[in-house]
């Protein structure tokens, strides 16, 4: 009864909210248009389908990202794949990665539809879709029970339940009962598994963490490695995945680091694009000597300048491991505040030091096992300029054996997946 209620009042909510959802889209379309364009997926209406696919839904860039080697594998196995997103950084990285697989008609990335059973009774109807596998734990109460009417099995992928989560659901207790909801899942670890267990989870697979099998792009650690010398030889220190809440602390801890008698080059990229141009006016404003990627090389990541600089702003999408392969250690961002940490795959991927904040429960695997096996250093704001200079540099060879004891999911996650396929 206490479910049935809250989908009746999930789903008056978001009929009562749909103008203000159009109003949010909109004005987020001011500053990135494609927020604003095919807007009818949105509500269902998708102009062509690829019925019998499998369905991922990758809400954003990093969910994408850590689905690109599945969705790989799957088109090597001949199945059609179409990808549902509600960013625009995930739609546009789906269509850049897989552009001929779109023109073949193999892959299909569009919109999710708003969470009313109309709109994901469309798009079922367009795509009918053998099996869906939603990234991370993106609990959505009208998607899990509208594919359940469709028949479609649905399980969480990649999956990780944070202990702060769980914390929270022990109160009030209504996401157990939705996670239940799912066909199943493919988590990351033996505790995940536990901890899905523990709440109902049915029909559960560790299958470990697909960002360990990342293809990593070979023309940008080229373009790396062609840009490094003209940095001369002072050390670089890559703060990636900046938000919004941090910049100031950031910004702050580049002024200091720019203050040694040996002073780094930082390297500074804010997780959002939206930001870049307020982190240029704030170093500016703070007199900090730097250059924008978009201005410093050009499309294919050769310099136009060699021009003295403290700090490189990355103000682009899609080249992170470019900004990675400069640094000789990273901090992460994203720890530094209440909301968790970001991906620290990537860097360790490149043989790269890792430093996060003390939120890491968003990457409880695998910062747990990167922290105990010394390959990644946990820090506080008021010791983070402390921790990037005096820390120890694990070698690279320990990096790459760790690297080494976690990767495979993704072929762990396609054995999962290949009796669920079967006619």
């Amino acid at each position: 009864m206490r479910l049935w209620l809250f989908l009746r009042f999930w789903s008056l909510l978001w009929h009562i909210g749909l103008p203000v959802v159009l109003a949010y889209l909109w004005k987020r379309g001011r500053k990135d248009p494609l927020y604003a364009r095919h807007i009818g997926e949105r509500f269902g209406r998708y102009p062509a389908g690829l019925p019998g696919s499998v369905w991922i839904h990758a809400v954003s860039l990093g969910e994408l990202r850590s689905a690109v080697p599945l969705i790989r594998g799957l088109l090597d196995r001949g199945e059609t794949v179409v990808t549902t997103h509600f960013t625009p950084a995930g739609r546009r990285e789906a269509e850049r990665v897989f552009a001929e697989e779109i023109a073949a008609g193999r892959l299909m990335p569009v919109w999710v539809p708003v969470e009313t059973s109309w709109a994901y009774k469309r798009f079922f109807k367009t795509f009918r879709p053998r099996l869906g596998l939603v990234m991370e734990i993106e609990i959505w109460p009208r998607m899990i029970f509208a594919a359940r009417a469709a028949g479609v099995p649905l399980y969480m992928c990649n999956a990780q339940y944070p202990t702060d989560s769980m914390v929270r659901d022990a109160r009030f207790g209504i996401r157990p009962a939705l996670m239940r909801g799912f066909s199943g899942a493919f988590v990351k670890s033996e505790l995940q598994a536990r901890r899905f267990a523990s709440v109902g989870v049915r029909n559960i697979a560790v299958t470990g963490e697909l960002r360990f099998d990342q293809p990593i792009p070979a023309a940008q650690l080229a373009a790396a490695a062609a840009v490094r010398p003209t940095l001369g030889p002072r050390r670089v220190i890559a703060f990636a995945s900046v938000t919004e809440p941090e910049e100031a602390l950031f910004l702050a801890a580049a002024r200091e680091l720019l203050s040694r008698r040996t002073p780094p080059i930082i390297v500074f990229i804010p997780r959002a694009p939206e930001r870049f141009g307020a982190v240029a006016q704030a170093m500016t404003e703070k007199g900090v000597l730097f250059a924008r990627r978009s201005q410093r090389l050009d499309g294919r990541l050769a310099p136009l300048s060699q021009a003295p600089m403290d700090v490189l702003l990355g103000d682009s999408l899609g080249e992170m491991y470019f900004y990675l392969a400069l640094a000789d250690r990273v901090v992460v961002g994203g720890g530094f505040q209440p909301k968790g940490s970001h991906n620290i795959i990537e860097p360790l991927a490149l043989r790269k030091p890792v430093l996060v904040g003390p939120h890491v429960q968003t990457i409880e695997y695998p910062a747990v096992e990167a922290i105990a096996a010394g390959v990644c250093q946990q820090t506080s704001a008021d010791r983070l300029v402390q921790h990037v200079l005096t820390w120890p540099d694990p070698s690279p060879e320990t990096i790459a054996a760790f690297m080494a004891a976690h990767s495979g999911a993704t072929a762990r996650t396609l054995a999962a997946i290949a009796p669920l396929l079967r006619p």
